[in-house]
């Protein structure tokens, strides 16, 4: 977001730089950001970076589950590029879904210590490619700030390139029928193939409609590890089912959110969280049970 001061002539001097985070991938973080802060604000993005890493990459490829705790398999920390390149179609997904909105996208890669040349190389091809503004290796982890100056380089020019006539648009009209904004996020950032609800979902949209929420956006409470609903279904699956088991309205944030699958909300407390293990010792004031 770039700007100024209403009535105030930017220039090179003035104009500044908002920076937000919005969070997971495009299908979460910058669909919600979009649809629901854009909408609400009035403010309109003028670039998306989608930070990616050769490993990650690598997972949504077909290798090897990561356990904590447990050294990375040599698929993660050797060069592989068949492995990288089956798992790109991920990133691509992502890079598809800012365009969808008319934003354009930069690939910021955050470079390990293991990831090749021939590795970055090929992220960088691919991203391109697929319509990326531009794809840069960063290090900010060995060089802070300095790290990622070629990144922050590549940022400013995107901003400051020209805008489409046709750019940046909602992906949904808010006016639409509950459902059909959900299918419209769906099937179009997830690609899911149908979304199936509950007898709870059912009842509940129907209940929303009645009392006139249906106007509100759509907050998908969905996990980050899949475009689906399944944290395991890699990739970029398609044609899947979403299911939809209960939704919920925020009338206060002003948003509807469907949850998808097992997904939980915050917080996500076991069966006996661990707050009844905590507590003041009252001679000496000092907090128990934390440890």
């Amino acid at each position: 977001l770039v700007g100024t001061p209403p009535g105030e002539a930017a220039t090179p001097e003035s104009a500044g730089y908002v920076i937000t985070e919005a969070g997971f991938g495009a299908d979460i973080g910058f669909e919600k950001f979009v649809n629901i802060k854009c909408r609400a604000s009035g403010l309109v993005p003028d670039a998306a970076v989608i930070v990616a890493t050769v490993r990650a990459l690598k997972m949504h490829g077909g290798g090897p589950d990561v356990v904590p705790g447990r050294p990375l398999a040599d698929a993660y920390t050797k060069e592989n590029l068949v492995l990288l390149e089956r798992g790109f179609a991920n990133l691509r997904r992502h890079i598809e879904n800012v365009q969808k909105v008319g934003v354009p996208a930069i690939v910021a890669i955050n470079a390990f210590s293991t990831d090749s040349p021939a590795e970055l190389d090929l992220v960088r091809r691919l991203a391109r490619e697929a319509g990326a503004f531009d794809a840069i290796p960063t290090h900010l982890w060995a060089k802070g700030g300095a790290g990622a100056t070629e990144l922050a380089d590549s940022v400013v020019r995107c901003c400051n390139q020209p805008k489409p006539a046709d750019g940046f648009r909602f992906l949904y009209d808010s006016d639409l029928p509950i459902k059909q904004k959900i299918e419209t996020i769906a099937k179009q950032f997830y690609r899911a193939g149908s979304v199936s609800y509950s007898e709870e979902a059912e009842k509940k949209i129907a209940q929303f409609a009645e009392n006139g929420w249906e106007k509100m956006p759509i907050c998908m409470a969905k996990t980050q590890y899949s475009f689906s609903a399944d944290p395991a279904l890699k990739c970029a699956p398609e044609g899947f089912d979403l299911p939809i088991r209960d939704i919920r309205a925020s009338l206060g944030a002003g948003f509807i959110y469907p949850l998808c699958g097992a997904m939980q909300t915050l917080p996500g407390l076991p069966t006996r969280p661990c707050f009844y293990d905590i507590d003041v010792d009252p001679e000496s004031g000092d907090i128990v049970g934390l440890f």
